[in-house]
């Protein structure tokens, strides 16, 4: 009888343990909640999460820091959020729910957000933040390179709020927030090729072709083949 009584207590209190880990676990999921949600990574070079070398295939959870190094690259997956890419010498810390992903904050270089309707994305930076609606699939690029906040959109209704204002960020069209850093490599090219040139340069360049197209149409007018050097191919017309 006794052996009994004390078999039937030993499983009175597995029983007890049992039920009470379960309890724990859901209350530990109900606490955590955002942390469940993770992405898959996807690696090209060299790409850190949270300060470790990291490897293709490894789960990124919510509230980890994604850092690519030089000629280095990072993606993402989140399944039906969407899909969150790093270029070279970018770091973001990523926070994601149920119906969000967010980069907060984008702390360097830049990355392109992919979002599936009913997703909607931030990302936030030192100007103010960007801001995707979950109405439609959204596609887009923050970068930071320059010291500045620059969005292009390819696809989507996305929104840049800075400085107290919030401007709507066309399909195919950027928009800027902050200040550049003077010196940097985007400055450089913004000073390069056809917009580095004006006053009496630009005026050269628009003569020579004006004089080129002109010479051509007086060629032609005079049953003559243009010649602008090299071999020219004359095609007869059909009949």
């Amino acid at each position: 009888m006794i052996s009994r009584s004390w078999s039937r207590k030993s499983i009175a209190v597995c029983l007890a343990i049992a039920v009470l880990s379960v309890y724990s676990m859901v209350a530990l999921a109900q606490t955590t909640g955002d942390k469940a949600q993770s992405g898959e990574l996807s690696v090209s070079g060299q790409v850190t999460v949270n300060g470790q070398a990291a490897i293709s295939g490894a789960t990124v959870f919510s509230g980890s820091t994604v850092a690519t190094g030089p000629n280095s690259s990072a993606a993402i997956s989140f399944g039906k959020l969407g899909r969150v890419e790093l270029f070279p010498n970018s770091s973001a810390k990523l926070i994601l729910s149920a119906t969000n992903i967010a980069a907060s904050p984008l702390d360097a270089g830049r990355l392109q957000v992919f979002t599936f309707a009913g997703t909607s994305a931030i990302v936030t930076t030192k100007d103010g933040q960007v801001v995707a609606d979950q109405s439609v699939p959204n596609t887009f690029i923050v970068d930071i390179e320059c010291g500045d906040t620059r969005v292009a959109v390819q696809g989507g209704h996305v929104e840049l709020r800075a400085d107290g204002k919030t401007k709507l960020v066309a399909e195919g069209t950027t928009e800027t927030a902050g200040q550049a850093a003077p010196g940097t490599r985007c400055t450089r090219l913004a000073t390069a090729g056809m917009r580095g040139l004006h006053g009496a340069g630009l005026a050269a360049l628009l003569a020579a072709v004006a004089g080129a197209v002109i010479g051509a149409i007086i060629a032609a007018t005079k049953g003559q083949t243009p010649n602008f050097g090299g071999t020219v191919v004359v095609v007869s017309p059909t009949k």
